[in-house]
């Protein structure tokens, strides 16, 4: 399943980019993460670790993430090492500066188990899972603006 949404943020990236790294400030904003924490010494960088439980309907997700791609303040892309209840899980986030603030535009790729049942599970949770997205992407643009 895959979910492909931006927003426009009018902040710099400076200051949305501590909301996509900083295990205490993600499930601000993303939600079904009902748990996040680094999963190493390691706090920034390609290599980065996180440890997720992630809530969505149906079981719960525990998941380990990697940095495979870390530009500060531009590109995070987080990859699946190992996981429950998922086959595969990218996370990929880009912030591109402009004029009036920042465009997030933000990428989740998700391998459903189960083969065909799977499959069809994820087809049907399609829908649910851009609005998901969609909320979640406006919490993260009312945190940014903040006063």
């Amino acid at each position: 399943m895959r979910v492909e949404k931006s927003i426009d943020i009018a902040v710099a990236p400076e200051k949305i980019w501590p909301y996509l790294t900083d295990p205490a400030k993600i499930p601000l904003w993303f939600d079904t993460f009902r748990k996040c924490q680094y999963a190493g010494e390691q706090r920034s960088g390609v290599g980065t670790r996180y440890y997720v439980e992630e809530k969505v309907p149906g079981p719960l997700r525990k998941i380990y993430f990697e940095a495979a791609v870390w530009d500060e303040n531009a590109v995070l892309n987080l990859r699946m090492t190992s996981g429950e209840n998922v086959s595969s899980y990218e996370i990929h986030w880009k912030l591109a500066a402009h004029g009036t603030g920042t465009t997030f535009h933000f990428v989740e790729n998700i391998g459903m188990p189960f083969g065909i049942l799977g499959r069809l599970l994820g087809v049907l949770g399609q829908r649910t899972a851009e609005k998901m997205v969609e909320t979640m992407l406006r919490r993260l643009k009312t945190l940014c603006e903040a006063p």
